[in-house]
């Protein structure tokens, strides 16, 4: 069955990102967003710069689900803080044959589906709301910046990583592969999508809330031996839980950092978020490693450190 209704649940960098492509791909793609973001898309649609040129698409844009109604396949790309939102406003678009594809950050609330970490789904709520059966998982590897609300800007990175969460291959896995290398996406299917969640997560759980502390692009974070070496300790931690998880990594820290300093001045999406006054997505990269290091008896106090510190941080500035 192809992907006809499609819908983009949170137009932010990445959202738009995918939406637009798509768009311009020739699929009518619609989006459930709200506020200034609504408005733009209501008005001038999606638009995406890239390559110095204005990509710029129709988009049927509505803060109502019911609107919309049952789609073939709902993209969920918001922040951590955001999803509590999502649940309360999805189930009219999910039918029993419904793809949900999460284009988000950190540990989702399907990476452990037998027991939901309280850090990302208290009491399994969004579980609950978007079962298991209905979700294909997703690693973005791309970086896109809002310039201003439904204006998106995309700065580097085409890649995408999809896999079934128990590692089967099946029809609707090869079917969203083709259906966003049709947007100019390299999509790599995996048999082992957890593990890439972890790997990816491994990077982001310290330079994310690191930049957001300090103020400092990844390339200044990595020039200082201090906290490159804090840095290390820490992913060492989530190396020892990944092992333990099913998710082992073949990388050492020093290995991770050399590729991420190719980036070179990079502000990662914490930090944006930080400079923006934007709730920090702390739970999904910080909180749910430690909660997940608890269960499997790995002591975590590099990453305990980095949580109480970024946690402290985004509740005096009103960000957590």
């Amino acid at each position: 069955m192809p992907f006809e209704r499609i819908c983009v649940v949170g137009a932010g960098a990445i959202g738009t990102l995918l939406g637009a492509r798509l768009a311009g791909a020739g699929h009518a793609v619609s989006a459930l967003a709200r506020g200034g973001t609504l408005a733009a898309l209501q008005t001038h649609g999606w638009r995406l710069q890239q390559a110095g040129a204005l990509l710029q698409q129709p988009a049927r844009a509505t803060d109502d689900a019911h609107a919309l109604g049952v789609q073939d396949l709902v993209v969920i790309a918001v922040k951590g803080p955001a999803m509590a939102a999502v649940v309360r406003t999805i189930a009219p678009l999910l039918g029993p044959a419904t793809v949900v594809l999460p284009a988000v950050n950190g540990v989702p609330w399907w990476f452990l589906p037998g027991a939901p970490l309280a850090s990302v789904d208290p009491g399994g709520r969004i579980l609950a709301a978007i079962p298991l059966a209905h979700v294909v998982g997703c690693v973005v590897h791309a970086s896109a910046a809002v310039l201003a609300p439904g204006l998106v800007e995309h700065r580097m990175g085409q890649g995408l990583v999809m896999g079934e969460p128990a590692g089967a291959d099946s029809a609707r896995l090869r079917r969203l592969a083709q259906l966003f290398a049709s947007a100019g996406f390299d999509v790599t299917l995996s048999a082992q999508i957890r593990a890439d969640v972890w790997y990816k997560l491994w990077g982001n759980l310290t330079m994310n809330p690191v930049s957001a502390l300090t103020g400092a692009t990844i390339d200044l974070v990595l020039d200082d031996p201090l906290v490159r070496a804090f840095c290390s300790a820490a992913m060492d931690e989530a190396a020892a839980i990944g092992g333990l998880i099913g998710c082992p990594l073949t990388q050492t820290a020093e290995d991770r950092h050399a590729v991420t300093r190719k980036l070179g001045a990079f502000r990662t999406s914490m930090l944006q978020d930080a400079q923006a006054g934007r709730p920090l997505e702390l739970d999904t990269i910080v909180g749910a490693v430690r909660e997940i290091g608890q269960r499997v008896g790995v002591a975590t106090p590099n990453i305990d450190a980095l949580l109480g510190l970024t946690r402290l941080f985004g509740r005096v500035h009103g960000l957590y």
